[in-house]
């Protein structure tokens, strides 16, 4: 019981800096935006947009 307890709550301090959202959430390069925010903004951030 204590092994899936501690499963979420790691997954609980992870949070979207923009919307404070738990899943989806992108992590590379140290950015921990989620999905949806990152298509929003990601110009603002720096990526291009293909496609």
């Amino acid at each position: 019981m204590q092994k899936e307890e501690t499963r979420f709550r790691k997954r609980g301090k992870r949070r979207c800096r923009m919307c404070g959202n738990a899943r989806g959430l992108i992590r590379k390069y140290g950015m921990y935006v989620c999905r949806k925010c990152f298509r929003e903004n990601a110009e603002k951030i720096g990526f291009r947009k293909y496609g």
